[in-house]
């Protein structure tokens, strides 16, 4: 079994990494300017706008709710996994003069949210074990 990190900690990176990906869906569901620009340059605006606000959304409540942290750390990782190759490959560490805040926000809760799977990944374990025996009985 896995050492958990102090309370304190585990709360403050569940918090950190849903602050962050809760903050942004105003501007996602909102279409506001620097959301549609993003989007627009990646060639899936609105869809993609919305579609990763909803799977931002999910991620982030999962992450709140100890139970099911794991899953949306999961969640949240691919999610911003895509933000951050966008930013490397597309949009540039730095958009519309932001001074690279949203790249900041964007690695803040890759971090955060890597740690959290780790902190998790016995209970991690355990379900996607279960889910394959299940898969594998049928």
């Amino acid at each position: 079994m896995s050492k958990q990190p102090n309370k304190i900690v585990f709360w403050l990176l569940r918090i950190v990494s849903a602050v962050i990906l809760l903050q942004t869906l105003f501007f996602k569901f909102t279409a506001a300017e620097e959301s549609v620009y993003i989007f627009s340059k990646l060639g899936i605006e609105p869809w993609g706008r919305i579609g990763s606000g909803f799977a931002e959304l999910i991620a982030a409540m999962l992450i709140l709710i100890p139970a099911t942290t794991g899953i949306g750390a999961l969640i949240a990782l691919g999610v911003i996994s895509g933000a951050l190759v966008s930013h490397l490959t597309v949009l540039g560490i730095e958009v519309l003069g932001d001074g690279g805040q949203l790249f900041i926000y964007a690695l803040i809760v890759f971090v955060s949210c890597a740690m959290l799977v780790f902190f998790e990944k016995d209970k991690l374990l355990f379900l996607f074990k279960g889910l394959r025996s299940n898969i594998l009985k049928r």
